[in-house]
């Protein structure tokens, strides 16, 4: 946002400059041609150079999924999981592409909304997907994987997301992998790494290099978002582990939560600060 300020201040003071000197240019029908279509320009510089985390855009939406264009390479689907204790969740993936791949972070709730981003991935990006990668073993994040299986593609899982997956009888165990993991997708590269325990104990994130975006899943929250569902977390060391994950990626431009809006780094230091021990206060 500071570097977006910094532009369109350099924009009003070029337009101001070009004014001033209006009777200099204005001497010939060429130059009048030339000094309005570049004023136009700066003008309008206002509208091009605002792409930020306000100029997200819907690409897709029915009633059981929506699917939003946060930069050139990256989309966040959304679908909408019913709950006992917190209602109607709204729960967050999502899509990478690039060379006509696609690489999907978690799957939508169910296999009809599962389905539904299959199908627009691979009819509308025209990208085949290249791998599925659940964060975590919940239904928020698995709850679609019978689609991708019908599909036949790949789910590549943290070990201990093999292992919890077991007990709910869904079979992850082809592609496991231990603490990290680096995919391809086109020619760019996507980072999958597990930090630490925090919503759950094989919680892992997924991190774009290419955009500086990370897809925290349930681990990251929301600005002024709740601390949701504890019942498998490690609150104790959330925050640390959280912390972990900033210093590895100091250059966070996006951050994509499981529940709610995404934003930018503050929503890192928004989790860490939410689940700071007291003894640390």
């Amino acid at each position: 946002m500071k570097q977006i300020s910094i532009y369109l201040q350099k924009c009003k003071k070029n337009s101001t400059s070009l004014l001033k000197s209006k009777k200099t240019v204005l001497r010939s029908p060429i130059k009048l041609i030339s000094f309005s279509l570049t004023l136009l320009f700066l003008i309008s510089c206002n509208a091009t150079k605002k792409l930020s985390l306000s100029e997200s855009k819907t690409s897709y939406q029915t009633e059981n999924i929506t699917i939003i264009q946060i930069s050139q390479n990256v989309y966040q689907h959304i679908s909408y999981l019913n709950t006992t204790d917190f209602g109607k969740v709204a729960c967050n993936g999502m899509v990478i592409k690039s060379s006509n791949e696609a690489i999907v972070f978690d799957t939508a709730v169910d296999d009809k909304s599962s389905e539904e981003l299959i199908n627009w991935i691979n009819k509308t990006l025209n990208c085949k997907i290249k791998a599925m990668i659940p964060t975590h073993f919940h239904d928020d994040c698995l709850g679609g994987i019978k689609a991708f299986n019908r599909h036949e593609i790949p789910t590549y899982a943290f070990y201990k997301t093999v292992q919890f997956a077991k007990k709910k009888n869904i079979d992850l165990s082809r592609n496991s992998f231990q603490n990290e993991l680096e995919l391809k997708v086109g020619n760019e590269n996507v980072i999958i790494q597990f930090f630490g325990e925090g919503h759950t104990k094989d919680n892992v994130i997924g991190y774009f290099p290419k955009e500086k975006i990370l897809f925290g899943g349930c681990m990251i929250k929301e600005i002024n978002g709740g601390k949701g569902n504890l019942s498998d977390a490690n609150v104790k060391d959330w925050s640390a582990t959280v912390t972990k994950v900033k210093e590895a990626f100091p250059n966070i431009k996006i951050v994509i939560p499981g529940h709610g809006e995404f934003g930018n780094i503050a929503l890192l230091d928004y989790t860490i600060a939410l689940f700071k021990p007291e003894s640390e206060e």
